[in-house]
């Protein structure tokens, strides 16, 4: 059934109401070719954000051996085209004063530039023209495949990246969320020899249905819309949808290690399987609320782990916002190795507490408040504004999502966050990888 804010983005501009948590007035407008143009006129004066928001990340790396191709193209897209290459490109942003860079995620890529609003225009056009045109040579594309394979081994060096690959290759079969954003490190060694399916994975997910670009700023709505249109308009449709393997259900509690060669601090993730972010996502909202109440700075844990005790100096995590179903982690680093099955032991006993005691009315309403009145204070720029807006634009192309799950936030009861944590909390949903320091037998 299509309500009236359905028919009234359908329509084009939509206007947040006073009550909203996302203040903003918007125009939503699709293009002929699919591509989403949202724009968002803020009284900062003189500067403009623009965000390209490509809705193709580590999920769609179905192929086998093929891991790490949406985070290459983050690279990649840098090479330049016949009419803009790199250095005219950089010319281009310098001259506008732009601030640009990019990031991959599992769901999503996304482009970013904030500059002065003179330069509106050019910018829009050399970014069109980079998605429609984008050109690389096989020795260019060795050689970001060997920036890539850099990258993935200077992360790797970090305690807490390698055990999320662990955690995420023990909690998942076949679902490409088994890999993270970098892929899996057999396939980045092999990357340099992959270019004619560089060009394939391009063609397949580059393309305007794909994409919604998001510009805020001091700007007019009508002349945005123009600019786009004569740069973007062009660029031809023809996205292809992968089929993504379904993750089978997790019948028992899984558990993964990592020995760490040198003296480090002990690493622990606990993850819950969790189910999709969708418009109507009342559980994803419960789930956000536990996190807040169990592993925020307020918490009894925290009090507990961080403060008194100090058998942690990290204790965070929660729910993520993802296209299929993830995890609910805690992210845990533990002062001593001793320590680990105490730290495992309060983390799991505090979830399962949501199970059978009812969260306090009044604190829930704190947290609820808390979280509204940050999120709200932290819209004081248009950067923030169109940055706040991109992981959810990957998922559902509009910013009411965001008016959305904070309606939800004020809509739940403690007795909803019990029902969620019934529903999840439980031992057959549950991974635990762990990570420490492998000492050597004398």
């Amino acid at each position: 059934m299509r309500t009236l804010l359905t028919l009234l983005l359908a329509a084009g501009a939509y206007a947040a109401p006073p009550s909203k948590i996302f203040p903003y007035g918007y125009d939503q407008h699709d293009f002929p070719n699919g591509l989403r143009l949202i724009t968002i006129p803020t009284d900062f004066p003189n500067i403009v954000s623009f965000y390209t928001v490509v809705s193709v990340g580590s999920r769609h790396e179905v192929e086998p051996g093929k891991s790490g191709f949406a985070h290459f193209f983050e690279h990649c897209m840098f090479r330049g085209t016949k009419r803009f290459p790199p250095q005219k490109w950089e010319a281009v942003m310098k001259a506008a004063g732009a601030a640009n860079n990019a990031y991959t995620s599992d769901d999503l890529t996304v482009y970013h530039a904030t500059f002065d609003k003179a330069g509106l225009e050019s910018i829009i056009d050399v970014e069109a023209d980079r998605f429609q045109n984008l050109e690389y040579s096989e020795n260019a594309f060795r050689t970001e495949a060997l920036a890539v394979n850099g990258e993935y081994n200077k992360n790797s060096t970090e305690p807490a990246n390698q055990l999320e690959e662990k955690l995420r290759d023990t909690a998942f079969d076949r679902h490409t969320y088994k890999h993270t954003t970098m892929g899996f490190l057999a396939d980045i060694k092999d990357m340099p020899n992959q270019y004619e399916y560089s060009k394939q994975f391009f063609n397949r997910f580059y393309r305007p249905e794909n994409t919604t670009l998001i510009i805020v700023g001091d700007v007019d709505q009508k002349q945005v819309r123009s600019m786009v249109e004569k740069y973007w308009g062009p660029w031809k449709k023809g996205a292809v949808k992968p089929q993504i393997p379904a993750e089978p259900p997790q019948t028992a509690e899984r558990k993964g290690h990592v020995d760490w060669p040198t003296p480090t601090l002990p690493w622990m993730m606990i993850g819950y399987k969790v189910p999709a972010f969708t418009e109507n996502m009342r559980d994803a909202a419960a789930l956000d609320l536990i996190a807040s109440l169990a592993l925020g700075q307020n918490s009894p844990l925290y009090k507990k782990l961080v403060i008194d005790e100090q058998k942690n100096d990290v204790l965070q995590g929660g729910y993520q916002n993802h296209a299929d179903p993830y995890l609910f982690v805690v992210y845990s680093r533990i002062k001593k190795d001793a320590d680990l099955p105490v730290v495992q032991e309060a983390i799991i006993s505090t979830l399962n507490g949501f199970k059978d005691t009812l969260v306090d009315a009044k604190r829930l309403e704190a947290v609820k408040s808390n979280l509204r009145y940050s999120f709200a204070l932290g819209l004081d720029n248009s950067e923030a504004i169109a940055a706040n807006l991109a992981n959810f634009i990957a998922l559902t192309r509009t910013p009411e999502t965001l008016n959305q799950i904070y309606d939800l936030y004020a809509s739940l009861t403690p007795e909803d966050l019990r029902e969620v944590a019934r529903k999840y909390f439980v031992t057959s949903g549950r991974t635990v990888a762990t990570l420490a320091h492998k000492k050597e037998a004398k």
